[in-house]
């Protein structure tokens, strides 16, 4: 199926620009971070619970997403959305105090829940199923500009206005963003599934109960809240207190970090689809990535100094293999449940991500502030380890169940 250019931009472009929207959401608090403590008083646990806020009602939307995305299609649904978020963002500026903070960050949150899944539905009614993979990748990487937006740009900016004046642009172009998407992408008219609502929840049940989606989901559920958590809050305080680093470097390596993870979206998009038509799965490509990733974070859990930088950035371009396991879902699985498939590993993404990016910011407190008025490098050592020893369970788990299932269809065979 091969889609006119025009067509294929209207598809893309709208749904881009609200993932651009939605990453740098996720990611600014690791840049304003000293200012929100500066101008509440926050400790490392209120930072890490205010800033996850926007992940609790992100994972709790999901099952309700897949179904609305299955049943009235990615552009209305996500149109809609968007208009919570601006009205989220412009709560989130005024605010001046935590809980109108949390309540902004939450309507943010949900708000920016089907910016991704929407695009992945899109492709999915649009494009043949193997040049998913590639078609998710791109999309990925304008989340990782949204990152970069949200590093030494708004370091930058915040040198003529506040942190309340960059959420009330940014409040502006979601706002726009919600506009367009509905005047701009196409519809594509299916004959409707006919599904009652018993029947559609009976689909979300198929998906949560294949055994399939448990073979991957834990490594790619621990994998994604690792990245998800660390790069959208805690990698900045990491730069500063345990690197040393000053705040403009410390925006200058989170948008390297930033490059790394465009590049990395786009490199493993194009390596699965390219290996995938030589007979690899692509679930074994996310698997060698995600091992990787998996190593460099004990590295940094160990605190190597010397290879902050280089950890990061690998940190950045592997992480993006966490990815791939959506586009394993959306082919695993029927179209009418491409939805609900990946909607219902992202609500367990989102709920872990929640607790990491709070659990690591309780565990930090735990320990008084150094000398310096930095966070103490054992509070690190432990958020971090947790998490590493959370996606070798998972990983173990992984190989575990597809030993089993090869012995088993090997048995079936003989």
């Amino acid at each position: 199926m091969n889609l006119p250019l025009v067509t294929l931009l209207r598809v893309f472009c709208p749904f881009a620009l609200g993932y651009f929207l939605s990453y740098l959401y996720r990611t600014v608090n690791a840049v304003i971070a000293p200012n929100l403590v500066a101008d509440l008083g926050l400790d490392p646990g209120s930072l890490g619970l205010l800033t996850s806020a926007y992940f609790l009602t992100f994972a709790l939307f999901q099952i309700p997403l897949g179904i609305l995305l299955d049943r009235f299609g990615p552009r209305r649904v996500e149109a809609g959305l968007l208009l919570v978020a601006a009205l989220g963002a412009l709560i989130f500026a005024r605010a001046d105090s935590l809980t109108g903070l949390i309540a902004g960050r939450a309507l943010i949150g949900l708000g920016v829940s089907a910016c991704l899944m929407a695009a992945f539905k899109a492709f999915v009614i649009w494009l043949p199923a193997d040049r998913l993979p590639l078609a998710n990748g791109i999309q990925m990487v304008s989340g990782g500009i949204g990152a970069l937006a949200a590093t030494t740009p708004v370091e930058a900016a915040l040198q003529f206005t506040d942190w309340r004046g960059v959420f009330l642009t940014v409040s502006g172009l979601t706002l726009l963003a919600a506009v367009l998407l509905f005047a701009i992408v196409p519809e594509k008219h299916e004959p409707p599934a006919g599904e009652s609502f018993r029947e559609q929840m009976a689909g979300v049940g198929k998906v949560l109960s294949s055994r399939f989606f448990w073979h991957i989901a834990p490594w790619a559920i621990t994998a994604q809240a690792a990245y998800l958590s660390l790069f959208g809050l805690w990698a900045g305080p990491w730069l500063h207190d345990i690197a040393g680093q000053a705040r403009m470097a410390v925006a200058g390596t989170l948008m390297l970090v930033a490059v790394a993870m465009t590049i990395g979206y786009l490199a493993f998009g194009l390596l699965a689809e390219r290996l995938g038509r030589r007979g690899i799965p692509t679930m074994q490509v996310a698997a060698g990535g995600m091992l990787v990733f998996l190593a460099i974070q004990v590295l940094l859990t160990l605190q190597w100094r010397a290879a902050a930088v280089p950890l990061w950035l690998g940190f950045g371009f592997f992480g993006t293999a966490c990815i791939l396991p959506y586009a394993v879902l959306s082919q695993a699985f029927p179209r009418h449940l491409s939805g609900r498939a990946n909607t219902g590993l992202n609500l367990f993404v989102f709920i872990t991500a929640f607790a990491a990016q709070w659990l690591i910011g309780v565990i930090i407190g735990l320990w008084p502030e150094t000398a310096v008025a930095s966070y103490h490098p054992h509070g690190y050592r432990a958020g971090f380890g947790l998490l590493v020893a959370l996606q070798a369970a998972a990983a173990g788990w992984y190989f575990k169940t597809g030993y089993e299932q090869g012995r088993n269809k090997g048995a079936e065979a003989s």
